[in-house]
């Protein structure tokens, strides 16, 4: 069976920073290829991939991820209907998420956080909880409409369906990219249509520590020593990041999210674009204000296929050896562009694939022996979103 896979192959070259931190605050790293390397988890990139799709994407194709869940559907409940007090309103947003995933909706057992106050504290679902604001307006009208006597209400077996089918259709963009996971109602759950690889630096790194003070602005001149001393945890490295998209799954979990009088396949246009470019563009923003590194990849490699998709990762498992003269880009370009074919053609992966290449400055060059269209970013997101459009409609 042909399917429609979108391989994203990304090097970036990230200066001192500190993106994504462990447990002592020093940067994540993992072994490859026998080597220790810089790595940037992927739920760091997923989660800046999808605050990109705030500047991407209509606030209605997004989703909201909180425990706060029953705050998130009263919103639009009093919304609906401002005679609604918002206790009450809780109270129905809370029976109606829980009839409609199957998850405890309660207050927290912690202490309230409206200890000072006659109120008790709103109810929230145990984790994290995922809803597209398409979701949330359909659950909110549902609870409107059974207000009345809003546990009976959801008694009537076809009220039950209709909350289920309210959480399970018209996903989010966010959503039917990334999925949802509801421990308590698995067949509200979405399985994701792109899946991220933590990033690794292509060559071995060593953490180092940059030992800084701070000085008190109040300090009288007598009064030796800093106000603060510490010391942060850094590294550099040049970045081979991968995602894949199964489009197919992506066009499965948008279902009914597609706006009347719209052409079948923008909703597919849209939701690939946007992944493409959050994810080319984005950065995790870990120590940002202490290291400023801001950078954009110097090189991505786009790969639209009918088959499994394909990580090159591999032209890495030997890391890139310091080269003090033109450092580690063109080196790790270079390895890209031979172990490319190769792989592809033992595997006769090349046949009905197409490919995008973008790339800057003369360290990449090596990325020209790639067959493949050579384009700006916003030539290679027009080009990606025709093509899958197109392959789409094809069906």
């Amino acid at each position: 069976m042909t399917r429609t896979i979108l391989d994203l192959h990304v090097l970036q070259t990230v200066p001192p920073s500190n993106l994504n931190r462990d447990d002592t605050g020093a940067p994540k790293t993992a072994v490859y290829g026998g080597a220790r390397r810089s790595r940037v988890s992927s739920q760091a990139w997923k989660r800046a991939t999808r605050k990109a799709f705030d500047g991407l994407l209509d606030p209605q194709d997004l989703g909201t991820r909180t425990k706060r869940v029953a705050e998130f559907v009263a919103e639009r409940i009093r919304g609906l209907d401002k005679s609604i007090p918002q206790t009450e309103a809780l109270a129905l947003a809370a029976e109606t998420v829980k009839t409609a995933t199957g998850s405890k909706i309660e207050p927290p057992k912690r202490k309230s956080r409206n200890e000072d106050s006659d109120d008790p504290a709103a109810p929230e679902s145990a984790y994290l909880m995922f809803l597209s604001a398409r979701q949330r307006d359909a659950l909110a009208e549902l609870a409107v409409e059974g207000r009345a006597d809003i546990k009976e209400f959801f008694k009537v077996a076809e009220n039950k369906k209709r909350a289920r089918a309210a959480a399970d259709t018209r996903h989010s963009v966010d959503i039917a990219l990334f999925g949802r996971m509801v421990a308590d109602g698995a067949d509200v759950n979405v399985d994701a249509a792109a899946q991220v690889a933590h990033a690794i630096s292509v060559h071995a790194v060593e953490n180092e520590a940059d030992y800084y003070t701070a000085v008190d602005d109040r300090q009288e001149d007598d009064e030796p020593g800093a106000g603060m001393i510490g010391t942060v945890e850094f590294n550099s490295a040049t970045l081979y990041r991968y995602a894949a998209l199964d489009v197919d799954q992506l066009r499965r979990n948008l279902g009914e999210g597609i706006r009347e009088g719209e052409d079948t396949t923008e909703p597919i246009r849209r939701a690939v674009q946007a992944f493409l470019r959050g994810f080319v563009e984005s950065m995790p923003t870990g120590k940002a204000n202490t290291f400023a590194n801001h950078t954009l990849p110097e090189a991505v490699i786009v790969k639209l296929r009918s088959a499994r998709p394909i990580s090159f990762v591999g032209a890495f498992e030997k890391p890139v050896p310091e080269e003090l003269d033109s450092g580690y880009l063109r080196t790790a370009c270079d390895r890209l562009a031979k172990f490319i074919p190769e792989i592809e053609g033992a595997y006769g992966a090349d046949e009905g694939t197409e490919t995008w290449v973008l790339r800057i400055g003369d360290s990449t060059r090596p990325l020209e022996a790639v067959e493949g269209e050579t384009v700006s970013l916003k030539k290679l997101v027009e080009g990606v979103g025709a093509a899958v459009a197109e392959r789409v409609e094809s069906q």
